[in-house]
């Protein structure tokens, strides 16, 4: 596969459709076991609110890979990506309310890039705070 984007079609400001991604317990557990870390803090309420939490939190590997779906998404082709990083910058707080929480991902291009590539620039957001800094891929387009 390769990106279904033409380099030549986009602009430096072009928004990348936006999309929500729900976060509840359950969906902890899953990724819990899938990737092997089950640190209490992802899914024991005494225990997260025991070492100063407000209550459990997302795994913040879980979060930056669900943000990085708008940029896969838009793109066509996971591996259009070529680089990415983030900085943790809050929790994504998941209360055992029935609705979770909901992680709000926006993106643009940054810039044009050499090699047929663009930087994307990321907002994740989650009950109004921004949860990823830094955020930031470069994609590698058609």
């Amino acid at each position: 596969m390769t990106a279904k984007i033409a380099y030549d079609e986009v602009e430096v400001g072009t928004e990348l459709p936006a999309q929500t991604f729900p976060v509840t317990r359950a969906t902890l557990v899953r990724y819990a076991g899938a990737s092997g870390d089950f640190n209490p803090i992802h899914w024991n309420e005494k225990f997260a609110v025991g070492v100063g939490l407000p209550d459990v939190i997302a795994h913040g590997m879980f979060t930056m890979a669900e943000a990085i779906r708008v940029v896969t998404d838009w793109a066509g082709d996971p591996a259009a990506v070529v680089e990415y990083g983030v900085r943790f910058t809050k929790p994504v707080v998941v209360p055992d309310d029935g609705t979770g929480a909901l992680i709000e991902v926006s993106a643009k291009v940054a810039a044009k890039l050499d090699d047929q590539q663009v930087r994307v620039d990321l907002t994740a957001m989650c009950a109004g705070q921004k949860v990823l800094g830094m955020s930031r891929a470069v994609v590698r387009l058609a």
